[in-house]
């Protein structure tokens, strides 16, 4: 999984440069089916200084297979994901961007203010239950929180996405911290709008023709 690695490492260099994430905070994984193994960077490591030699391989039953470094605290929120969604899910996302944040710590949902909320694959993000971070509680509630979705928000935590590629799983964090942005900042101006059902339904109609 040496290409796996080399773009974890990448990736969590974008996680600090596009404001995702600060300090070591947040975390990353991919999966590979053939092999079922899961790659994840590694815990409390600088992004910066992270090397594809930390990156930690863990098997679907947990155990660590290849690494010396001990894997993200997170990591039974990210292989829970590989273990029951597997067919679809190849990358996880963990990040503590602001705005998702703040809906997180008042354990809000996103509902659909904007129709790009559809890239999350469906018409709100959920918060999930709280739970000490680094638990299978967590792992668990955030499992919940993000069924038929790409996203959730971790109550008093953080924002988490998936997807079939790690650059669709980033891409989902970005768009929706993007939104989470725009929610906050329209409802200090007064009640966003939410689109109608029907409004979502043609969004996610047209969405899978969307782009070249």
């Amino acid at each position: 999984m040496e290409e796996e690695k080399v773009l974890l490492v990448e990736y969590g260099k974008r996680l600090i440069s596009t404001g995702l994430t600060a300090g070591t905070g947040g975390n990353i994984s991919v999966y590979d089916p053939e092999r079922q193994l899961m790659a994840i960077t590694p815990s409390g490591i600088d992004y910066f200084e992270m090397t594809v030699d930390d990156i930690v391989l863990l098997n679907l039953a947990g155990e660590i297979v290849e690494g010396t470094r001990k894997p993200s605290s997170e990591w039974q929120m990210h292989l829970i994901n590989y273990q029951k969604r597997g067919a679809e899910i190849r990358a996880v996302v963990h990040a503590h961007s602001t705005f998702s944040t703040i809906l997180a710590t008042c354990r809000k949902d996103l509902p659909a203010t904007n129709y790009m909320i559809a890239v999350a694959g469906g018409d709100d993000v959920r918060c999930s239950k709280y739970a000490a971070f680094g638990t299978e509680e967590l792992a668990e509630y955030a499992f919940e929180a993000m069924e038929g979705r790409y996203a959730c928000f971790l109550a008093n935590h953080g924002l988490l996405t998936c997807g079939p590629t790690l650059k669709e799983a980033f891409s989902v964090a970005s768009e929706i911290e993007r939104l989470a942005g725009l929610h906050v900042g329209a409802s200090l101006l007064g009640n966003p709008v939410v689109l109608a059902q029907s409004d979502m339904a043609k969004v996610h109609e047209q969405f899978p023709s969307y782009g070249q």
